[in-house]
C-alpha cells in the first residue's frame, strides 16, 4: 500500500509517520499557506523526512490563502495564549484547511498510485476545528472515495484519541518528537504559552517525561 501523508512537522502528523514507516511506502507532503509558524513547522517537516530518508513534496498554497481570515495566518492578528480548549483558540481557524489540503492530497494520491489519504487530527481538535471533527472526516473519506471512482481513501487513525495517546503511541515507534514543531508563533524559540504549546506540555506531562525541546526562557 502507497500512502500520502500531509506532514506538518508537528507531533501529531510526525508520530503517524512513525506508526506508517514501518507498514507501508509513505510519500510525505508539506504545506506552505501563510501561517505564522509556517517557516519553522516546515523545517521541522523536513528534518523529520530526512529522519527518515524520505522526500517529501512541498506545496506552496500562500496566494491561495492570502484573504482568508484566520489569526493563525501572517495576515491575521495575535495568537491567543491559553489552554487550548479556551473558546479564543477559535481565532487560530483557518476557514476549511483541511477540506482544501485533503482535495491536494486525494489528487496526488490517484495521481501517484496511493491507495490512502492520511490525515493526523485527533480528539483534541474536535471543540475548535470543524474540519478535524469526526462528521467531517467521515463525509470527507467520502467525497475523496467518489471523487476519484473509488480509488482512494481517506484515513485518521488518531481521530478519536487524545493528545496525550498520540504522543504515547508515538513513543513506543520511536517518532523523533525532539525534531517537531508545535508552537503557533512567529519565533524560533516555542513560547509555551499558546494553546497548542500547552496541549504539548500537557501531553508529555501525561507520558511521564520532560518535552525536549526548548521553550522560551520566560515560560520555564
Amino acid at each position: 500500500m502507497k500512502v500520502i501523508l500531509s506532514l506538518s512537522g508537528g507531533l501529531d502528523s510526525t508520530c503517524l509517520l512513525s506508526r506508517l514507516f514501518k507498514q507501508v511506502e509513505v510519500l510525505p507532503v508539506i504545506f506552505s499557506y501563510g501561517s505564522k509558524h509556517n517557516r519553522y513547522e516546515n523545517e521541522a517537516a523536513y528534518m523529520v523526512c530526512k529522519y527518515y530518508d524520505l522526500k517529501p513534496l512541498h506545496i506552496e498554497l500562500d496566494q491561495v490563502m492570502v484573504e482568508f481570515r484566520s489569526n493563525l495566518l501572517k495576515t491575521g492578528g495575535e495568537i491567543p495564549e491559553g489552554h487550548y480548549s479556551a473558546p479564543s483558540m477559535s481565532q487560530t481557524v483557518v476557514p476549511a484547511r483541511n477540506l482544501i489540503f485533503i482535495s491536494i492530497l486525494a489528487g496526488l494520491a490517484e495521481s501517484n498510485d496511493a491507495q490512502k489519504v492520511a490525515l493526523a487530527v485527533h480528539a483534541g481538535d474536535h471543540h475548535i476545528y470543524p474540519d478535524c471533527r469526526p462528521e467531517f472526516v467521515k463525509s470527507a473519506d467520502k467525497t475523496v472515495s467518489l471523487a476519484t471512482d473509488g480509488k482512494v481513501s481517506l484515513m485518521a487513525p488518531f481521530l478519536m484519541m487524545s493528545k496525550g495517546e498520540v504522543l504515547k503511541e508515538g513513543l513506543v515507534e520511536r517518532a523523533p518528537v525532539h525534531l517537531t514543531r508545535t508552537c503557533y508563533k512567529d519565533q524560533l524559540i516555542a513560547c509555551g504559552k499558546c494553546g497548542s504549546c500547552v496541549e504539548r506540555l500537557e501531553a508529555f506531562q501525561q507520558c511521564g517525561m520532560k518535552d525536549p525541546i526548548d521553550y522560551a526562557e520566560d515560560t520555564k
